[in-house]
Formats: structure tokens, C-alpha cells, sequence
């Protein structure tokens, strides 16, 4: 049985803050045995993450959380970055295309751009895992509806913590059924639903700080691109 994260955010990310090498630091000291770093619509830190992993001992696992038209989309083990804007199915084919895992966060949270707000319940089982538990919900009631969801379905479940600083990486990991430490036993024990979820949310002090910070990017950043 491995120990995954598979939901994490860089400096690279518009609302991140810390540079890969600490995600690392942090799931090497936690514990954990492979971590995905999934930047908004980007994708060379997790990149750079996954070709460092193993002087962390970790398995690196490339990914990006990409922006599709219904809402957001993980996609695991893929090297090439899925363009933000396609609609949600064409999002999972080019995933797929790829040869990644399909992984829909938070699908049940609308102010953090979950799918359901967008798409059908039937459309949203075209993924390949549902997340059933994000550390960064305040409250418990977007993950249950979700964890319900998928049961119901008969989806395989994840958990990310949502990191958006170091710190909180591993608040929620995947426990997934595999004694290979490999990408792609990794991507296999997923989509065969091979998967059990652990978590804690993070701390409410901490959640207002990530996204204070990000905001405060996201202006640094549109200020920047007007005075260009």
C-alpha cells in the first residue's frame, strides 16, 4: 500500500506560493510515498517535481489541474499541457489521449469551480476518480456529497489536500492497494478504484491565508500585464 498526494499547487500556480522542492521536503518528511504537483493551467513545475522526486525517495507524478469549460479537472501522469478552456469531455480525451487519469476535484463546490455546477451528474461519471475528500472545504458537506456520488456510481475515490503553501501538503492522501512504487502502478491502482482516502481539513486561519495570498497575487500579476 502507497501513500499519495495528488493535489497540489506551486508558485507556478497564479494563488501558490512555495517552489517545488519544498512540496517535496515536506511529503518526503510526512511520510508519503509519491506526490503530484498540479499547478492551474501549467504545467513545468510539476514537471520539474516529478523529474526530482526520486532524490526525495518519492514517485513524482505529473499532472495539472486544468480549467475546463464545466470546471476544474485533474489530470495525473499526462507530460503535455491540456489547454484550459475545452469543453469537459474533450478535457478527459485529451487526458486520456495522453495515457493520464481523469480526477475531478471538489465537483460539488460551485465557488471553486466544480464541474456539477456545469454538467450533468451522468456526464461527470466519464471521469475516471472521483475526489471525495479536499482538506481545503470549510465544510464537510461538498466532500460527503461527493464521497456519496462515487459509492453510488461505483467511481474510484481520491483525496488531495489542495496545498496551496508547503505546509499543508499530505492533509489528505490516497491510500492506494500497490506494493510497486511506480507511475504507473500508481495510475493503474486508480482507475481500477484500487484506492482508500485519509484526511483532515485544513486549519480555517489557513485556508483564509492561502487565499488571501492568492488574491494578492492575482492583482500583482493583472497589474503587471497592464503596464506591459
Amino acid at each position: 500500500m502507497l501513500t499519495v498526494e495528488l493535489h497540489t499547487h506551486s508558485a507556478l500556480s497564479h494563488d501558490g506560493r512555495d517552489p517545488v522542492e519544498l512540496l517535496l521536503e515536506q511529503a518526503q518528511a510526512v511520510g508519503l510515498d509519491a506526490l503530484a504537483v498540479t499547478d492551474h493551467d501549467e504545467i513545468e513545475a510539476s514537471l520539474d517535481a516529478a523529474r526530482l522526486a526520486p532524490e526525495y525517495d518519492l514517485v513524482g507524478i505529473p499532472g495539472v489541474e486544468i480549467t475546463s469549460e464545466a470546471g476544474h479537472v485533474l489530470g495525473l501522469g499526462i507530460e503535455e499541457l491540456v489547454p484550459a478552456g475545452l469543453s469537459f469531455q474533450e478535457t478527459i480525451e485529451r487526458i486520456h489521449e495522453q495515457g493520464g487519469v481523469a480526477v475531478v476535484p471538489h465537483p460539488f463546490q460551485e465557488s471553486r469551480h466544480g464541474v456539477l455546477a456545469n454538467i450533468s451528474k451522468d456526464e461527470l461519471a466519464a471521469a475516471d476518480a472521483i475526489e471525495v475528500y479536499n482538506s481545503r472545504l470549510l465544510t464537510g458537506r461538498s466532500n460527503r456529497q461527493a464521497h456519496q456520488y462515487a459509492r453510488r456510481r461505483g467511481l474510484p475515490m481520491t483525496a488531495g489536500s489542495d496545498a496551496h503553501i508547503s505546509e499543508m501538503v499530505g492533509q489528505a492522501v490516497t491510500h492506494v492497494d500497490t506494493d510497486e512504487r511506480s507511475l504507473d502502478a500508481v495510475l493503474d491502482a486508480i482507475r481500477d478504484g484500487r484506492t482508500t482516502v485519509e484526511g483532515k481539513r485544513t486549519p480555517w486561519h489557513i485556508s483564509f491565508r492561502q487565499a488571501a495570498g492568492g488574491a494578492k497575487r492575482r492583482v500583482k500579476n493583472r497589474v503587471a500585464q497592464l503596464m506591459r
